[in-house]
C-alpha cells in the first residue's frame, strides 16, 4: 500500500497540548461567568435533521450547511434525468436535499430551540442554558474564519423581559474583563430596522435591506447602496436611507434622531425604539462599564431575530465580530411551540482565541500540562522521588517523573521543551535531609523545600 500523505480538510485544525491548555482556560473562564448568572449546561447532537436546519438562517446561510449523505444507496430516489439537469444547470441543491436527510449544525441556537420544544414538558420556564460545542459552515476558509469552529452560547427562553438583554450585556462585560480584552458592544433592534423599511416605503423588502446594510462595515456605504439598488430599492428609498445609516452622536441622541425619522410611520419601529430606551435605562441603572454603541446599520443576517441584536468587536485587534446574538420570538413556533420568546448571545471561541494569542494575553500557566518534573537518579532515589511525586499529585499538583535514569542534561532538555516550570531533585542528600531541591526553570532560582511542604511550594 502506498504511503498516504497526512492532512486535514481546509478550514479545520488540530490542537496541540499547548493550544488545548489555552482553549480550556478560555472555556473555563467563559463557563465560570455563565454559571454565575444561573445558566445550566446542555449538549445536542452534531447532526440534526435537515428539515430542522433549513430555512432558519436565510438564503445565504442555507448555502453554507454541510449536508450528510444518506446511508446505503442514496441515489435510489434520484432519476438519471434529474442528475443530468442538476449537472447542466450547475444547481445541485435540489439533488442534495433528496439524497441528504441530515446536516451538521450551523449554530447552537436552532438545535436549542428544537430541544426546548421536544423536551418542553420536562423544563421549567424561563429556561436558562449554556452550551459549548463545535459548529460547521461550508464557508471559504480565511484568517479568522473556519469551517469547523466552537461556539459558546448562553440563552434564556420563555420570557419577554428585557432584563435578560441587560443580563447578557453584563455577561459580555464580565467575560471580556476576565480575559483582559477591550471590546465594544454594538446594539440595535430588528423592530427598528423594520420600522426603517416601512418609513422608506419598502416593508416588503425588510430581508433584502437588512442583508445589505449588515455589510456596511465590510464593504462600505457605496457598495451597500449598489447592492440595495440591485435588490430592487428605488433611488428615492435609498436616498431616504442615507441619513439613517450615517447617524452620529451618543446613544440617546441617536434614539432621539431615529424617533423623529420614523415618527408615526411605523408602530413596530416605535416599539423597537421603546425597547432600546428601556435597555439603555437598565444599563445606566446597573452602571455597566462596557462601551455600548447603538448602531442602526447593525442587522445580523440571521432571519430568526425579532428584537434586540448584539455584536461585539475587539478594540485592539483587527478581526471580525467575536460575539453576537439577539432576541428571537418565533423560533420555537417553527417546531410547534408558539408564543415562546428567547434571547441569547454566542461567544466565538476561535476568534477570541486568536485575539488572546495576538495580544499575548494568555496567562503563562494556561499552557501548562505539567507543573513539575521529578528528576530520576535511579535506584533508591527513584523510589524516593516516586513516593514524593505521589504525595504531590494527591495534593492536586500536575507533576511527572522522568521515566529513566538518563543523563541530567537530557532530563533538563525534556523539561524545558515541554515548558515545565519546576525541576524537583530527590537525590541521596535530599533523601537523608527529607528536603527536596526545587529549581524554577523559568527564573533559575533554586530552593530547599521540606518534603511535606513541596506540594504547597509547587502550587504557588
Amino acid at each position: 500500500m502506498a504511503i498516504q500523505k497526512p492532512g486535514i480538510p481546509k478550514g479545520t485544525r488540530d490542537f496541540s497540548p499547548t493550544e488545548m491548555g489555552r482553549r480550556n482556560y478560555l472555556f473555563d473562564t467563559i463557563k465560570s461567568v455563565f454559571r454565575r448568572y444561573g445558566f445550566a449546561p446542555l449538549e445536542t447532537p452534531s447532526m440534526e435533521h435537515l428539515s430542522t436546519l433549513l430555512g432558519k438562517y436565510g438564503e445565504e446561510g442555507d448555502k453554507l450547511l454541510f449536508k450528510v449523505l444518506n446511508s446505503g444507496n442514496f441515489l435510489k430516489e434520484v432519476g438519471s434525468s434529474e442528475l443530468l439537469a442538476a449537472s447542466e444547470n450547475g444547481n445541485p441543491v435540489a439533488i442534495g436535499n433528496k439524497i441528504c436527510e441530515k446536516g451538521l449544525r450551523y449554530d447552537l441556537t436552532v438545535p436549542f430551540a428544537r430541544y426546548v420544544v421536544q423536551h418542553r414538558d420536562e423544563l421549567v420556564f424561563p429556561f436558562k442554558r449554556y452550551q459549548i460545542q463545535p459548529v460547521w459552515r461550508a464557508d471559504r476558509p480565511q484568517k479568522g474564519r473556519y469551517r469547523e469552529f466552537c461556539q459558546c452560547d448562553v440563552d434564556v427562553v420563555g420570557s419577554e423581559s428585557l432584563l435578560h438583554e441587560a443580563e447578557l450585556i453584563q455577561i459580555v462585560q464580565d467575560v471580556f474583563a476576565a480575559l483582559k480584552i477591550r471590546v465594544v458592544l454594538k446594539l440595535n433592534n430588528r423592530k427598528i430596522l423594520y420600522g426603517i423599511a416601512e418609513t422608506i416605503g419598502h416593508a416588503d423588502k425588510m430581508t433584502e435591506i437588512t442583508v445589505a446594510i449588515d455589510k456596511l462595515d465590510k464593504i462600505g456605504l457605496e457598495a451597500v447602496n449598489e447592492e440595495l439598488a440591485g435588490r430592487g430599492l428605488s433611488a428615492e428609498a435609498i436616498g431616504r436611507l442615507q441619513p439613517i445609516l450615517q447617524l452620529s452622536g451618543n446613544n440617546r441622541e441617536k434614539v432621539d434622531a431615529i424617533t423623529r425619522i420614523i415618527g408615526d410611520c411605523s408602530e413596530t419601529g416605535r416599539k423597537g425604539i421603546d425597547e432600546v430606551t428601556t435597555l439603555l435605562d437598565y444599563l445606566d441603572a446597573i452602571e455597566v462599564a462596557l462601551p455600548v454603541e447603538l448602531d442602526l446599520s447593525l442587522a445580523r443576517g440571521l432571519n430568526y431575530y425579532t428584537g434586540a441584536i448584539f455584536e461585539v468587536k475587539a478594540l485592539d485587534f483587527p478581526i471580525g465580530s467575536i460575539c453576537g446574538g439577539g432576541r428571537y420570538d418565533n423560533l420555537t413556533g417553527i417546531f410547534g411551540l408558539p408564543n415562546t420568546s428567547g434571547v441569547g448571545i454566542s461567544f466565538g471561541a476561535d476568534r477570541i482565541y486568536d485575539v488572546l494569542s495576538g495580544l499575548n494575553l494568555f496567562p503563562e500557566e494556561a499552557a501548562e500540562s505539567v507543573r513539575a518534573l521529578f528528576a530520576n537518579f535511579g535506584g533508591k532515589e527513584e523510589i524516593g522521588a516516586f513516593r514524593l511525586l505521589t504525595d504531590v499529585r494527591r495534593a492536586g499538583v500536575a507533576a511527572d517523573l522522568y521515566p529513566e535514569a538518563a543523563k541530567m542534561k537530557k532530563q533538563f532538555d525534556y523539561a524545558q521543551k515541554r515548558g515545565i516550570r519546576y525541576m524537583v531533585f530527590v537525590g541521596e542528600t535530599e533523601m537523608e535531609s527529607r528536603c527536596a531541591t526545587v529549581k524554577n526553570l523559568h527564573t533559575g532560582e533554586q530552593h530547599t523545600v521540606p518534603f511535606d511542604e513541596t506540594a504547597d511550594f509547587l502550587n504557588r
